[in-house]
C-alpha cells in the first residue's frame, strides 16, 4: 500500500503542519473520484475555529522528525493496494424531501435512504450497537454506494455539520471542495456541537459514537475491512476532516480517527497471533517424516500464512495512513480535547501491540506532551506511562525514555493541578516498584514532603510511595493463600521505628497527625495495631528519647482519631461527603477495639508520664474517641477508678492550660447522666473541686490578711486558680460560690496593687465563667416560668456592672496582659448583654439588657488604638523562635480587634466609634484587612448613609492630626499625605460598581468634604490658602464615583463657596486646580479629539444655551489641539448640558449637529479612566421625560471603535424612576446638587 498522497495542488491547511495524500489513486483510474485526503484551507466566519501554526508548500511524505521506524518499514514491505471495485454513480440529495427520488446508474428511481438514520441510532444508544451495524453491513451489501454514502453522512452529522455529501458531490468534487462546501454549510450558530453540546441527550454520545466505530471495526475484520474501497475512503475522508479549521469538524473526525486506529490495533494484535499460531503448525508439519507429512495440509498453510501477511500489510498500512494523516498533526492541535484524545489513544496502542508501538521513536510524542499547559492532556500522559510502567514485561523497553523525561515526571509532584500531580505521584510509586534503582534518594526526597500537602489526595499518594520506598521492604507483609499473614511484634516494632526515625529527622512538619492520615490508606492495619504501640510506650528498656516517646504518643492519638472518626485532621481538603456503610462498620468496629485495648492501659500510661505535661495531655485526649458503655457493658469499673485517681493526681500536679483543659474535658465527657457509673465520677469530681476550693479559700485568706508572700505561696494561689478556671469553663461549679473570695480578691488588687499579675489573670476568667453560669440558670428557669425572679436579675445584673467596671479599671493596668484580659472578657461582657439577648423569644431577660457609658467606650477605643494598632517588627520566614513569638501576637492583636468590630457591629459601641478601625485600613492592611473589610461591609448593609459619614471621619481624623503635626506648610508633599491618599482611593473602591445606588452617599461626601475643606478661613489680610484645602485632594479620590451632570454641579457649588474666601488672583491654590481637574466632566472629549477617532453619532438637544455652549466648545477644542498627550485608547465622549425647561426641547435632529456637543471635554485623569474602562463602573442614567422632573439629565454617548466593541448600556428609565422615588434629594424634582439642598448660604 502507497503512503497517502495528495491529489489537491492547493495551499496547506492553515491547522496542519504537514500534507497527506490519498490512498485511492487506484479508484481514479477506473474512471471513478475517490476522496483524496489533503484539504486546502478552509475559512470559516466563526469564533470558536482552531488551528496550528501553517506550514507552506505541500510534500508526499511527512519529515523525518514525524516518522517512526514502524513507518520506514512500511515504506519498504508494503504493496500497492488498489480498490477492489469502482465507484458507482449513486447520488444522494443533499435534503432529503418527503417523496424526493434519486437516479441511480442504471436509470432505476428509488427511494432514498435517510442520511440520519446511523446517527440518530447512535444517538439515542437504545438499540444493541452490534445489530445497528449488521444492519447497515447489510444495506452496505445490498447498495453499496448508498450504504457508504450513509456512513459518510453519520460521520459528517456527527460533527454536527447540517449539511450532506451527494452522490454527485463525490464523483465531481475533491476532498478539500467537498470539506469546504460542508464549512459554507456548517453554519455554526454556537460553539456547541454533538461532542460537546449540552443536555442528557448528549451526554452519552461520545460513548456510543466511540462504540459504534469499534464494532464497525471488529464486524468487518474478517471481510470488508480487506475491500479496498470503503475503509481507505472512510480513512481518507477522517483525515481530511482532521485537517480542518472547523473546530467541530477537527474534534469529531479526529476522535473517530483514533478511535478506529485503536481498532485496527486489536485486529493487527489478532493477526500477529494467528501468524504465530500458523508458523508453529507450518514447522511441526514440516517436521514430520515423509511418509506422515500432507502436503496439501502444508500447501493450505502456506496459502493460510500468505494471507494473514497480505492482511497484516494492509491493515498495518492503514494504521500508517492514521498516523501519519492524523496523529502526528492532531497531538499538537490547540484545541486541548483533541490534544487528549491523541495521547490517550496512543497510551493504548502501545499497551496492546508493544511490539510495534512501544518504541522510542512513538514513546517521544508521551514526553514531549508533559509539558504540555492544559491539566487534561498531561493527565492523559501520566495514566499512559502509568499504564506502560505497570507492566513488568515492558520496563525493559522504557530505559530510555525514563532517562529522557525522569526530571519532568518527577517535577510534575509539584503540578498546580492537584489531580495532575496525584497521578505523578502514582507514577512515581509504579516507577519505584518495577525499576529498582531508577529513582535516586533526590528523587525520592522530592516527593516526601508532599505527605503533608493539604489535599488529601495528593497526600494520601504520596504516603503510598513514602510505604514502598521506606517501610515495605522492611516490614514486607506475607501472603499465603491469598491472605495475609499477621505480621510479627518485631516487624511492627520496626514500622514504628522507621516511622518515628522519619518524622523527626525529616524535620518537615511538627504535627503527626498528617503523617498518619497520609498513610491510612496504604498502611491503615499498621498503624492501627494499637497493642505494639502501647507496649513500646509501656517498655522499660525501649531506648526512646523524650522527643521519639513524644512523637509516639502523638501517633497513638492520631491512629486512635482516624481509626474513630474517619476524617481527616483539621485544614487537609477531601473531596468525599462521608462514609459508606461499610466504612461505617469498620469504623464501629475499630472503635470498639481500640476502647477495649485502652481502657486498661490508659492508667498505666498516665502514671508512666503523670510528670511531663507535653505527653499527658494528648494521653487525656483519648477518652474523646472511646465508646465509653464498654465501661459499663464490659465491667471494667476497676479501670475507671483507676483512670480517675490518675486524672486527680494529675490535675493536681500540673497548671499548664492544655493540661487542665484536656483533664476538664475528660472528666466532662464521663459526667454524663445517662452513664450507670456518673454516680461514682460526679462524687470524684466534688472530691476533686472540694480539695482546690479549700486550697483556695486557705490560701486567699493568706493573701488578703498577708502584706506580703513569697514566690512559692504566689505560685501555689495562681496554680489553684488556673486549676478552678479550667474546671469551672467545662463543669458548673456554682454551688462551691467562687464569685464574692475572686471579686474581693479582684477588688484589692484594683484598689491597692498589691496582688500579683499571676494571680489576677485566672480570677477574671473565674468571675466571668461565674456570671455566665449564673446566667444559664436564670435562663433556663426563665423558659419554664415567664415570671423569674427579680431579685435573681437584679442581683446577676449587679454583679455583671461591678465586674464590667473592675475590667475597666484593668484597662489602665500596669501589666499588659492584665488589659489584654481585661478588654477580652469585657468585650464579650457587652455583647452576651446586649439587646441581642431578648431575641428569640426571652424578653424576661430585659432589665440584663447593659448599654456601655461613653467613658467606657472611650476606654475601649483608647486600648484598641495603644495595643492594636502598633507598627510590628517585619515576620521573616517563621523558623525562628522569635518569628513564632511575633505571629502569635499577631493572633493575639487580632482577636482584640475582632472583638471590638463585634460590638460596633451589634450596636453595642456607637457606629461612629468605627472610624478609629476605618481610618487603618490601608497602613495596617496585611495584618487586619480582612477584618475591617467585613467590619466596612456590615456597616454599609446597617446604614449606608451613615457608612459613608464614617469614612469621611475617618479621612478628617487622619488629616487633621497630620495638620496638628506637620503644619499647612507642604502638607500635600508628605509620605503620611500619600498614604492618606492611597486610604482614600481604598474607600471610594468599597463602593462598588453600582453607581445609581450610591449617588447621592457619594454627593453628600463631597458636598461635606467641601465644608470641611473651607470650614476655617486664612487669617484676615493673608494670602495663605485654608489649612484643610489640602483636603480636596483626598476628595478627589472620589470623583471618578460621580455623574457627569454631578460633577457639574459641584464644580458651581465649590466656586460658590470659594467666593467667601480671599484668594490672590492669578494664583490658583493647587488643591483646588486638582479637584476641579477631577469633576472635569468633558475629560473623555479631549481624549477623543487628540486621537482623531470619528466621532460617534448623538442627538442633538436644541435649547437656548446652545450658542453659547458651541462657542465655548470651540474655543476649548481649540486649546486642546495645542496639547501634546500619549495617545490612548478612546472609550466613551460625553456631554454635559446645562439644565433646561423640558419646553425647550426640540425633536432630534440630524447627526451632523452633534460635533459641538463632542468636543466639550479635558483629558480624563488616570484614576477616572480606569474606573470608566469597564461597564461594570459605567451605568448612565435615563431621565424619562415627564412634568415631575425639574431638570432634563442628558444621555452620554458612546464612541465605538473599530477595535474595542465596548458596549454600555444605559440604565433603564423605568430604573432610573425607582431610584428617584427612594433618593431623597430628588423626590421633588430638584437637582440633587440644588443651592438649597448644599446650604450654600452657610459661607
Amino acid at each position: 500500500m502507497p503512503t497517502l498522497r495528495s491529489s489537491s495542488s492547493q495551499p496547506q491547511s492553515a491547522s496542519s503542519p504537514s500534507r497527506v495524500s490519498s490512498p485511492l489513486q487506484g479508484a481514479v483510474a477506473g474512471g471513478h473520484r475517490g476522496f483524496p485526503a489533503s484539504s486546502s484551507s478552509v475559512t470559516v466566519p466563526c469564533d470558536d475555529r482552531a488551528s496550528d501554526q501553517a506550514s507552506e508548500g505541500e510534500s508526499d511524505s511527512v519529515s523525518a522528525d514525524e516518522g517512526s521506524d514502524f513507518e520506514d518499514s512500511l515504506r519498504r514491505n508494503v504493496k500497492k493496494r488498489v480498490a477492489k471495485r469502482p465507484l458507482k454513480t449513486t447520488p444522494v440529495a443533499k435534503h432529503p424531501k418527503k417523496g424526493s427520488q434519486m437516479v441511480r446508474g442504471h436509470g432505476q428511481k428509488e427511494s432514498e435512504p435517510p442520511a440520519s438514520d446511523l446517527f440518530d441510532a447512535v444517538k439515542a444508544a437504545k438499540s444493541d450497537m452490534q445489530s445497528l451495524v449488521d444492519e447497515w453491513l447489510d444495506s452496505y451489501k445490498q447498495d453499496q454506494d448508498a450504504g457508504f454514502l450513509e456512513l459518510v453522512n453519520f460521520f459528517i452529522r456527527s460533527c454536527g455539520c447540517k449539511g450532506t455529501v451527494t452522490q454527485e458531490m463525490f464523483r465531481k468534487m475533491s476532498n478539500s471542495e467537498i470539506i469546504r462546501h460542508l464549512t459554507e454549510q456548517f453554519n455554526e450558530d454556537s460553539g456547541d456541537y454533538p461532542l460537546t453540546a449540552p443536555g442528557p441527550s448528549w451526554k452519552k454520545f461520545q460513548g456510543s459514537f466511540c462504540e459504534f466505530v469499534r464494532t464497525l471495526v471488529f464486524r468487518c475484520q474478517y471481510g470488508l475491512l480487506y475491500d479496498g474501497f470503503p475503509m481507505d475512503n472512510l480513512i481518507s475522508l477522517l483525515t481530511g476532516l482532521s485537517d480542518s479549521q472547523v473546530r467541530a469538524f477537527r474534534h469529531t473526525s479526529t476522535l473517530a480517527a483514533m478511535t478506529l486506529m485503536t481498532s485496527l490495533v486489536r485486529v493487527a494484535l489478532q493477526l500477529s497471533v494467528h501468524k504465530d499460531y500458523n508458523h508453529r503448525q507450518y514447522e511441526a508439519e514440516r517436521s514430520k517424516g515423509p511418509g506422515q507429512r500432507a502436503p496439501e495440509r502444508l500447501e493450505s498453510l502456506l496459502e493460510k500464512r500468505k494471507e494473514l501477511q497480505e492482511h497484516q500489510e494492509e491493515i498495518e498500512g492503514m494504521m500508517n495512513a492514521l498516523f501519519r494523516g492524523v496523529f502526528v498533526h492532531r497531538y499538537r492541535d490547540v484545541l486541548p480535547e483533541i490534544r487528549a484524545i491523541c495521547i490517550e489513544e496512543i497510551g493504548c496502542w502501545m499497551q496492546s501491540y508493544s511490539t510495534s508501538f512501544l518504541t522510542d521513536s512513538y514513546l517521544k510524542y508521551i514526553g514531549w506532551t508533559l509539558h504540555d499547559k492544559h491539566r487534561e492532556v498531561r493527565l492523559k500522559c501520566l495514566k499512559a506511562l502509568k499504564g506502560l510502567y505497570s507492566n513488568q514485561d515492558l520496563t525493559a523497553r522504557l530505559e530510555l525514555f525514563t532517562s529522557r523525561f525522569k526530571d519532568r515526571m518527577v517535577s510534575m509532584v509539584m503540578d498546580r493541578e492537584y489531580d495532575v500531580a496525584v497521578e505523578a505521584v502514582k507514577l512515581l510509586t509504579v516507577i519505584l516498584k518495577n525499576m529498582e534503582g531508577v529513582l535516586t534518594d533526590g528523587d525520592c526526597e522530592s516527593v516526601y514532603p508532599v505527605v503533608y500537602a493539604s489535599n488529601r489526595a495528593l497526600a494520601s499518594a504520596a504516603g503510598e510511595f513514602l510505604y514502598w520506598k521506606l517501610f515495605y521492604p522492611e516490614c514486607e507483609t506475607r501472603t499465603v493463600d491469598g491472605k495475609e499473614q499477621r505480621q510479627s511484634p518485631r516487624s511492627q516494632r520496626t514500622f514504628f521505628r522507621l516511622l518515628l526515625s522519619f518524622f523527626v529527622e525529616s524535620e518537615l512538619h511538627d504535627h503527626a497527625a498528617y503523617l498518619v492520615d497520609s498513610l491510612w490508606d496504604c498502611a491503615g492495619s499498621q498503624l492501627k495495631n494499637w497493642e505494639s504501640l502501647t507496649s513500646l510506650l509501656l517498655e522499660k528498656d525501649q531506648n526512646l528519647g523524650d522527643v521519639q516517646e513524644s512523637t509516639l504518643i502523638e501517633i497513638l492519638v492520631s491512629s486512635v482519631q482516624q481509626a474513630s472518626e474517619g476524617h481527616p485532621p483539621v485544614g487537609r481538603v477531601t473531596g468525599r461527603k462521608g462514609l459508606t456503610p461499610k466504612e461505617r462498620k469498620i469504623q464501629a468496629n475499630d472503635k470498639v477495639k481500640l476502647t477495649e485495648h485502652l481502657i486498661p492501659l490508659l492508667p498505666q500510661l498516665l502514671a508512666k508520664f503523670s510528670a511531663d505535661a507535653e505527653k499527658v495531655a494528648p494521653l487525656l485526649q483519648l477518652l474523646n474517641y472511646f465508646d465509653l458503655n464498654i465501661y459499663c457493658t464490659r465491667r471494667l469499673e476497676k479501670h475507671l477508678e483507676l483512670f480517675l485517681q490518675q486524672l486527680q493526681e494529675v490535675v493536681v500536679k500540673h497548671a499548664e492550660p492544655a493540661v487542665l483543659e484536656a483533664g476538664a474535658h475528660a472528666l466532662y465527657l464521663l459526667c454524663n447522666p445517662e452513664f450507670t457509673f456518673f454516680s461514682r465520677v460526679d462524687f470524684a469530681r466534688s472530691q476533686l473541686v472540694d480539695l482546690l476550693t479549700d486550697r483556695f479559700q486557705q490560701e486567699l485568706e493568706e493573701l488578703l490578711q498577708s502584706s506580703f508572700l513569697d514566690e512559692d505561696e504566689v505560685y501555689s494561689l495562681a496554680a489553684t486558680l488556673k486549676r478552678l478556671s479550667a474546671f469551672y469553663n467545662a463543669h458548673d461549679l456554682t454551688r462551691w460560690e467562687l464569685y464574692e473570695p475572686c471579686y474581693r480578691l479582684l477588688r484589692k488588687a484594683v484598689d491597692t496593687g498589691e496582688v500579683p499579675h499571676q494571680v489576677m489573670l485566672p480570677a477574671l476568667t473565674l468571675v466571668y465563667f461565674s456570671i455566665l453560669w449564673t446566667l444559664t440558670h436564670v435562663s433556663g428557669s426563665g423558659a419554664s416560668q415567664p415570671l423569674s425572679p427579680q431579685k435573681q436579675l437584679m442581683s446577676l445584673k449587679g454583679r455583671m456592672v461591678a465586674f464590667c467596671e473592675l475590667c475597666q479599671s484593668c484597662l489602665s493596668d500596669v501589666a499588659p496582659e492584665i488589659q489584654e484580659q481585661a478588654f477580652v472578657l469585657l468585650s464579650d461582657l457587652l455583647l452576651i448583654f446586649s439587646p441581642q439577648m431578648i431575641v428569640g423569644g426571652r424578653d424576661f431577660l430585659r432589665p440584663l439588657v447593659f448599654f456601655p457609658e461613653a467613658t467606657l467606650q472611650s476606654e475601649l477605643a483608647s486600648f484598641l488604638m495603644d495595643h492594636v494598632f502598633i507598627q510590628p517588627g517585619e515576620l521573616g520566614r517563621g523558623h525562628s523562635q522569635e518569628d513564632h513569638l511575633k505571629i502569635e501576637q499577631l493572633h493575639q492583636r487580632r482577636r482584640l480587634l475582632a472583638g471590638f468590630c463585634k460590638l460596633l457591629i451589634y450596636g453595642v459601641l456607637e457606629m461612629d466609634a468605627a472610624s478609629d478601625v476605618f481610618k487603618h485600613y490601608n497602613k495596617f492592611y496585611n495584618d487586619y484587612g480582612d477584618i475591617i473589610k467585613e467590619t466596612l461591609t456590615r456597616a454599609r448593609q446597617i446604614d449606608r448613609s451613615h457608612c459613608s459619614r464614617i469614612l469621611l471621619l475617618s479621612l478628617k481624623q487622619l488629616y487633621t492630626e497630620l495638620l496638628q503635626e506637620q503644619g499647612p506648610e507642604g502638607l500635600n508633599e508628605l509620605p503620611a499625605f500619600i498614604e492618606m491618599r492611597d486610604l482614600a482611593r481604598r474607600f471610594a473602591l468599597s463602593f462598588g460598581p453600582q453607581q445609581l445606588q450610591n449617588r447621592d452617599l457619594v454627593v453628600m461626601l463631597h458636598k461635606e468634604g467641601i465644608k470641611f475643606s473651607l470650614s476655617e478661613l486664612p487669617a484676615a489680610g493673608s494670602s495663605g490658602q485654608p489649612p484643610n484645602l489640602a483636603f480636596l485632594e483626598l476628595l478627589s479620590e472620589f470623583s471618578p464615583r460621580l455623574f457627569h451632570q454631578d460633577k457639574q454641579l459641584l464644580l458651581s457649588y465649590l466656586e460658590k463657596c470659594l467666593q467667601h474666601v480671599s484668594q490672590a488672583p492669578g494664583h490658583p491654590w493647587g488643591p483646588v486646580t486638582t479637584y476641579c481637574h477631577s469633576l472635569s466632566p468633558m475629560e473623555n472629549t479631549a481624549e477623543a479629539s487628540l486621537q482623531g477617532y470619528p466621532r460617534s453619532k448623538k442627538r442633538r438637544i436644541e435649547g437656548p444655551s446652545r450658542r453659547h455652549r458651541e462657542d465655548i466648545s470651540s474655543s476649548q477644542e481649540e486649546s486642546l489641539q495645542l496639547t501634546s498627550m500619549p495617545p490612548t485608547p478612546t472609550l466613551t465622549s460625553t456631554a454635559v448640558k446645562t439644565r433646561q425647561p423640558l419646553g425647550g426641547l426640540e425633536e432630534m435632529e440630524e447627526e451632523g449637529g452633534s460635533e459641538s456637543e463632542f468636543t466639550q471635554g479635558q483629558p480624563l485623569s488616570g484614576t477616572q479612566r480606569s474606573e470608566f474602562s469597564s461597564p461594570h463602573h459605567f451605568r448612565i442614567p435615563l431621565n424619562p421625560p415627564g412634568p415631575d422632573l425639574g431638570n432634563q439629565l442628558t444621555r452620554l454617548s458612546l464612541m465605538e471603535e473599530d477595535e474595542e466593541e465596548l458596549e454600555i448600556q444605559n440604565e433603564s428609565s423605568e430604573e432610573w424612576q425607582y431610584t428617584n422615588k427612594h433618593s431623597s434629594p430628588s423626590e421633588h424634582g430638584l437637582d440633587l446638587l440644588d443651592s438649597t439642598e448644599l446650604n450654600i448660604e452657610d459661607f
